[in-house]
């Protein structure tokens, strides 16, 4: 009985683990014993194991230590669900990465005492490839394209016409060490990337903890995210493209220490017309001796916006971003003519960061302006605070308190 029962619910991933001490594989047409729900097409990995391969049925991932080896695909359908105190250990001899694809999606429920993890046992920035998430709702690519090739090494197709689209849900997942350049070395992943994802996407209270490109990406999509945490990563902490549009956006930290870019990097991709994304309450700091990953580099300012980006921001509050290398650094640094000129000025309500507390910084007062415009000003308002987030082993790393500088 238990080997028919098997053999009509085969799974297509290939996964290894431990049951009883006994490693069992498991494939197409795999008559061995397994954890495998009676009645459904559900697989479940039960405290320990590995995963790879393409997932194209439901999985369920009990609380446990488990391997994540290569590029690990949802889809068919499929949902990949985590629950509280999983902790993966990527392969870092590969482009590991999890990958949730459009007509996949992921329901990962941890919680602030029992984080999920993504992490390495080699605890070194760009170690593996971070989480992607795809879905189906409106992007603007380059001129104004409904569709474009994600540049994570995937070659995916990305950009729908479902603005709720719903790709799964996330909260209380820290992912460790993630973001690299891949393949030819020109594509990259960031800690965690978000593709054309939809309104119908939940994230709440992430951590992205020193990866080698940016915190967090959003490429298109109208999802919004709260409680964001980006902590020591090289690049940006928070960067969008492609006329990202999320309008229910709330309490982002970004901590920058040692090597970072722009706190935030902000643009449309070249398209005029675009819908302002909206965040209330965010909170970017810069630690001392922070540098850029280029010597010399622009990119020391808090928030940069360029290429026609936009962005409502109020009850901002900013903290150390110092001149470096003999260049200015601001509280907001337009980077090109065409974005002042047709944003800034033309529709003034689509770049707005107020009301905002800019301290411990040089240039107080002024945006600065890459190019020949600009002197817009702006005035400090001190009864803005630091954002307020839930502490826990959620935002605590090697018993480091990622929130402290919010102290």
């Amino acid at each position: 009985m238990k080997k028919n029962l098997l053999t009509l619910l085969s799974l297509t991933l290939a996964l290894s683990f431990s049951v009883s001490s006994c490693t069992i594989d498991i494939n197409d047409g795999d008559n061995g014993s397994t954890t495998v729900t009676p009645g459904t097409t559900e697989s479940v990995l039960n405290g320990s194991g590995t995963l790879s391969g393409t997932i194209s049925k439901d999985i369920l991932i009990k609380k446990g230590t488990y391997i994540l080896d290569g590029i690990v695909k949802v889809t068919n359908g499929a949902t990949i669900t985590i629950e509280a105190g999983a902790v993966f250990n990527a392969v870092t001899t590969k482009s590991s990465s999890l990958v949730i694809l459009q007509d996949g999606k992921i329901n990962a429920v941890g919680t602030a005492s029992e984080p999920i993890v993504f992490t390495t046992t080699n605890k070194q920035p760009g170690d593996w490839g971070g989480i992607t998430l795809y879905g189906n709702a409106p992007i603007k690519a380059v001129n104004g394209l409904s569709q474009a090739l994600s540049e994570d090494g995937n070659s995916v197709y990305y950009g729908g016409n479902d603005a709720n689209s719903n790709s799964g849900t996330m909260k209380f997942v820290r992912v460790e060490y993630g973001g690299k350049k891949i393949n030819d070395g020109t594509s990259e992943t960031n800690s965690m990337t978000f593709y054309a994802v939809g309104a119908g996407t939940t994230l709440e209270n992430l951590v992205s903890y020193k990866g080698t490109d940016d915190g967090f990406e959003f490429f298109g999509g109208t999802v919004s995210g709260k409680n964001l945490v980006a902590y020591g990563n090289y690049d940006d902490s928070f960067d969008w493209q492609d006329a990202w549009s999320g309008q229910n956006n709330t309490n982002w930290y970004a901590f920058q220490t040692v090597t970072g870019n722009f706190g935030m990097e902000i643009e449309a991709s070249a398209n005029v017309d675009n819908t302002a994304p909206k965040i209330s309450n965010i909170t970017l700091i810069r630690d001392t001796n922070t540098n850029p990953e280029v010597a010399g580099s622009v990119e020391i300012s808090a928030i940069q916006f360029k290429r026609q980006g936009t962005g409502i921001f109020s009850n901002v509050y900013i903290s150390g971003y110092k001149n470096t290398g003999g260049k200015n650094a601001y509280a907001v640094l337009i980077q090109d003519d065409a974005t002042n000129n047709n944003q800034v000025n033309a529709n003034p309500t689509k770049v707005s960061v107020s009301p905002i507390n800019y301290v411990n910084s040089d240039n107080a007062g002024v945006w600065g302006y890459a190019q020949t415009n600009g002197g817009k000003t702006f005035t400090n308002t001190a009864t803005v605070t630091k954002v307020s987030l839930t502490p826990g082993a959620w935002a605590t790393v090697d018993g480091v308190n990622l929130l402290a500088g919010l102290q």
